[in-house]
């Protein structure tokens, strides 16, 4: 009689650029890049790269690009991709204004909620139950918006105090709050410039100053997110319709009604940052204030991998180069040329190590052109300021591809029934 031992077949281990970035090693390259802000602010001189002020305009910009971003995880994780972001921001806007102006800027962020949760209605409609290709459905959503909103304002805003039809009458504010004691020596200890402390006082400190109660609810809304969607049933079922709609469905999940949930949630999420642009950011509706927030919120979502935490730390890097636009930008940005130097560097380091050689090369190349930029120029033009953000968007996403995984479902046609 023979025998044969069958061997076990080793686990397939994952590829080098598929490994996860475990949260000790991403809490030290958040602590690498601090410690090296810190040295090029001693270096150029450009205080204010961390400094209070520019921390709490940074969050203040970053809720809204947060808050779509969130939207689109909620959407996403149920298995339906959401381009229409930016146009539900459009009617949370509109419909924040048009309510605050009315009756208050706490009605005016509950109907803000309500237009993105129509929005989001709209989308759900047309990609659940007939089907559609989800990019196009979101397209035509954002178009939608834009049309209705400039229509209704030559109803509800022309003649009133300054309305038109492309802006609304000044809204009441909801006020800012600064945490006593707390604020006040975060900001002392920032001005003091010392080494890495003052910094680490600028970026608490604009947590804590100058606050809008619905930028702490806006804030909540991340861990909320969280929990619900990986600590609940509810969020472990809305989570299997993203993965596979299929299985989810023969284990008695009615993977139609998770789906709509998940995008009139998506909506109102974004419908709620697009109140904050009308009620906090500027206290009036203006047409075209969203500024393609949308679409960088999405790229927050990707950039986090689809999971709250990286989505709250892309949506920051995003609204903190935002706000070099509006506190000392052409200054602040000429110093973060060489912190982006300097970055390119270790990136090159990193590629050599790993015998990637020819993105080294590369890498390094531009890191040269970057190090001639800074020391060849004292300010970089406002044209650059301006697209900071969005340069900024382009190369995290570029930067980050090999590392996401978005859910195995997203943007799948499905329908009741067909794995029978």
């Amino acid at each position: 009689m023979s025998s044969a031992i069958v061997a076990k077949p080793p686990a397939k281990q994952p590829a080098p650029g598929r490994r996860r970035i475990s949260l000790p090693i991403l809490l030290l390259v958040i602590a690498g890049v601090l410690v090296l802000t810190s040295v090029v602010r001693l270096i150029t001189d450009a205080d204010g790269i961390t400094s209070t002020g520019q921390m709490s305009t940074a969050l203040r910009l970053a809720v809204p690009i947060g808050l779509a971003g969130l939207g689109g995880l909620w959407a996403e994780r149920a298995g339906v991709v959401n381009i229409g972001l930016e146009g539900m921001l459009i009617l949370g806007t509109w419909f924040g204004a048009f309510a605050g102006y009315q009756w208050g800027p706490w009605v005016g962020i509950l109907f803000g909620i309500l237009g993105g949760a129509i929005g989001g209605l709209l989308h759900a409609i047309v990609t659940v139950t007939f089907n559609v290709n989800h990019i196009v459905s979101g397209v035509a959503i954002n178009i939608l918006a834009l049309g209705a909103t400039r229509y209704l304002s030559t109803f509800a805003f022309e003649g009133k105090e300054g309305g038109t039809s492309k802006q609304s009458p000044p809204v009441e504010s909801l006020g800012s709050f600064s945490v006593p004691g707390l604020s006040d020596w975060l900001q002392d200890l920032n001005e003091k410039h010392w080494f890495l402390v003052s910094d680490l006082a600028g970026l608490l400190g604009g947590l804590f100053t100058d606050l809008s109660p619905l930028t702490v609810i806006a804030v909540a809304m991340v861990p909320l997110s969280w929990w619900v969607l990986w600590r609940t049933a509810f969020g472990l079922r809305l989570r299997s319709c993203g993965e596979n709609p299929v299985a989810a469905e023969s284990l008695g999940v009615n993977v139609y009604k998770y789906k709509y949930l998940a995008v009139i949630i998506s909506g109102g999420l974004a419908g709620l940052g697009g109140a904050f642009l009308s009620l906090v950011a500027s206290n009036i509706y203006l047409e075209g204030q969203t500024g393609g927030r949308g679409y960088i919120g999405l790229a927050a979502m990707i950039f986090g991998n689809w999971m709250p935490g990286g989505l709250a730390l892309g949506a920051g890097l995003f609204g903190y180069t935002d706000s070099l636009k509006l506190r000392g930008g052409g200054t602040n940005v000429h110093a973060l040329l060489l912190l982006l130097a300097i970055l390119l560097v270790i990136g090159a380091i990193y590629l050599v190590w790993r015998k990637r050689y020819i993105p080294a090369v590369i890498t390094a190349a531009v890191s040269a052109l970057m190090f001639a930029w800074y020391g060849l120029t004292d300010e970089v033009p406002n044209q650059v300021v301006t697209a900071t953000p969005y340069v900024v968007t382009l190369l995290v996403l570029s930067l980050s591809a090999q590392r996401l995984r978005m859910p195995k479902a997203d943007g799948q046609p499905y329908r009741r029934g067909q794995g029978k």
